[in-house]
Formats: C-alpha cells, sequence, structure tokens
C-alpha cells in the first residue's frame, strides 16, 4: 500500500477534545479574530495574503485545492445577516479580486465559492463568518478522494503563499 503524508494535519486530527472545541487548529479563542492581529501586512506565519478595511484574505490551513483561500471580515460576525453594507461590498469585490488573482497564478477552469453558515452546513468556525473561494480544474477529483478518502496537493501552504503575494504584487 503506497503511504501519503500530509504532516500539517497532525494538530487537527490528534487534539484533544477541548481544543477540538474551539477551531480546527485546536487554537484557544476565534483563529479569524485572533490571526489578524499577529502579524504585519503581509503574513506568511499566519497565511495573511492580503488585508482590506473591513476583510482579509487567508489561506486555509487545511485545503480542498491549492489556493483554496476564505475572504473575512474582520468583525467577529457568524451570519450574512450581520454584515454591514461596508463589509458585504468588501468582502464580494476582495472574493472577486481573489479570482483573478487565483486566475493569473493557476489558471483554473472554475472556482466554488461559498459560506456555510452555521456547523450544520459546515462551517468549521461556525462563529466566525467566512467565504471560501476554492481553484477547480476540469478532472480534480479523481479515484483518490472518491475512493480513497484522501485529497493529494502538489503544493505547500508556503508556496501558494508566495505565489498570491507575487501576483498581488503586480497589480
Amino acid at each position: 500500500m503506497e503511504r501519503l503524508f500530509a504532516p500539517w494535519r497532525l494538530s487537527y486530527v490528534s487534539g484533544s477534545s477541548d481544543e477540538k472545541k474551539t477551531t480546527p487548529l485546536g487554537v484557544k479563542g476565534c483563529i479569524f479574530c485572533d490571526k489578524p492581529d499577529e502579524g504585519e501586512e503581509a503574513d506568511p506565519t499566519n497565511l495573511i495574503v492580503l488585508r482590506g478595511a473591513t476583510c482579509f484574505v487567508i489561506l486555509n490551513a487545511f485545503p480542498y485545492n491549492n489556493g483554496h483561500l476564505m475572504v473575512v471580515p474582520y468583525r467577529h460576525i457568524s451570519t450574512p445577516a450581520e454584515m454591514t453594507p461596508d463589509e458585504a461590498a468588501e468582502i464580494m469585490q476582495t472574493a472577486a479580486q481573489m479570482t483573478t488573482v487565483l486566475g493569473d497564478v493557476y489558471h483554473p477552469d472554475g472556482y466554488n465559492m461559498g459560506i456555510n453558515v452555521g456547523s450544520a452546513a459546515g462551517a468549521g468556525i461556525a462563529a466566525h463568518l467566512h467565504l471560501h473561494v476554492v481553484p477547480r480544474w476540469n478532472g480534480d477529483t479523481n479515484f483518490m478522494p472518491v475512493v480513497g478518502e484522501i485529497k493529494v496537493l502538489p503544493e505547500s501552504l508556503a508556496q501558494t503563499y508566495e505565489r498570491l503575494r507575487l501576483a498581488l504584487s503586480r497589480l
């Protein structure tokens, strides 16, 4: 049997049940509130690719595909109804901008974009609203995720971060 190693997932799958009640990364508090306060404008440690006035862009630490990112309001809200008009506009404008950047970097055939509201809808961090942007390619679902229940990603998060920052610097 062939083995696929994904050591970055260890902190999630081996965390205590108390840690898992907080965030998938075992961080106490809200990762989407805490991470923007920890770093600089461009923040490879916290995977923050872009900062705006009301929202920021962060790479998903457990991506479905390379380039999977999230657009997150700074304000701790859990539903779209709680967004101000400025937040709603900037989140959508930023998501649109990031599809352009992802297109330049990865040349996907399409995107999945969505907000999971509440844990019943699949939100891993239900307490803080976030919009997923996932690049997709024709044929990117193959036997590995379907039969093997595993996704193979050819690029590290650090490489994804650097590629997106470089593309953003050209805008």
